[in-house]
């Protein structure tokens, strides 16, 4: 799965939500929470249905997700009664804290595999926006068999510790790199923080540059124009895609011969460097895939 882009629309915004298929999203995400005002949540869960047969037969490219409000709200359990009757590709749950959050997703999934109503497998992503959310990472990663993928949330992070924002992100570093690195540990999806300064495309990129650096997969986009960005900056190049062909042809040869590390182009190449080449090359080829079926 791609998730170089996750790109929200609140679902009270119909007509927003119809432009999806404009765009080149990965991943669309159709937002109970807080894109949608408190007076409109429960006519928004109303008409969700509605909305979702729309995208789908509109033959919107990539996931359908949608984002039910956080647990301890008051929407939480009727959210999801109306996402999982839904033709979805997964539920996002804001906020989450601990493992037992999961737990009304995953008895609806449930009840729904069995009742052969779902349409297509409901996968779990989980938002890590808070201290304790932070803390608990290992486990919420791991937390069930439906949780696929998380993304950092820095803004309320930084609101619930109390930092200060800052163009840089040091406030946020550590738990930027906490989060991801929990998700490569339990084998899942890492998507990084959202850049709100709109107007600001260098600041997009320069920040998904840093989170792919991290070792993120993707990235939130409040706007359209985000989207182009981020799926640019998490594809591999030209250049990239090139040298992976090479490092794993010269490396085959050398292991031919007996060879387990070799010299390439002045770096050293050994295992680890083979399994990312080979990693580039796979993503390579499903952005292809992607991209001839639009």
């Amino acid at each position: 799965m791609l998730f170089r882009s996750l790109f929200f629309a609140p679902a009270n915004r119909s007509e927003l939500l119809a432009k999806f298929p404009r765009f080149h999203a990965d991943c669309y995400v159709v937002d109970l929470e807080d894109g949608t005002p408190p007076d409109n949540k429960v006519a928004a869960r109303d008409a969700l249905w509605d909305n979702i047969e729309m995208l789908r037969k509109s033959a919107v490219k990539g996931l359908v997700y949608v984002r039910v409000n956080e647990p301890d709200s008051v929407f939480f359990l009727d959210d999801i009664a109306a996402a999982v009757k839904c033709d979805i590709d997964g539920i996002i749950i804001p906020k989450l804290e601990t493992p037992e959050q999961c737990d009304p997703i995953v008895s609806a999934v449930t009840r729904g595999k069995k009742a052969n109503t779902g349409k297509r497998p409901i996968r779990i992503m989980g938002g890590i926006e808070s201290m304790l959310g932070v803390l608990n990472v290992d486990k919420l990663c791991s937390a069930n068999s439906l949780m696929s993928s998380v993304f950092f949330g820095a803004e309320d992070f930084a609101s619930d510790i109390g930092a200060r924002r800052t163009k840089e992100g040091d406030e946020v570093l550590y738990a930027r790199s906490r989060v991801v690195l929990a998700a490569k540990v339990a084998g899942i999806v890492a998507i990084d923080q959202a850049v709100i300064d709109v107007r600001n495309d260098e600041q997009c990129r320069a920040d998904a540059n840093k989170g792919r650096d991290l070792g993120y997969e993707g990235k939130i986009c409040v706007i359209p124009r985000q989207i182009d960005i981020c799926n640019s900056v998490y594809a591999p190049s030209d250049e990239d895609v090139a040298e992976a062909k090479e490092v794993v042809t010269v490396y085959k040869e050398a292991m031919s011969k007996g060879i387990g590390t070799i010299d390439f182009k002045g770096k050293m190449i050994d295992g680890p460097l083979l399994k990312r080449a080979e990693a580039t090359l796979t993503i390579s080829a499903t952005i292809k895939n992607r991209e001839s079926a639009r």
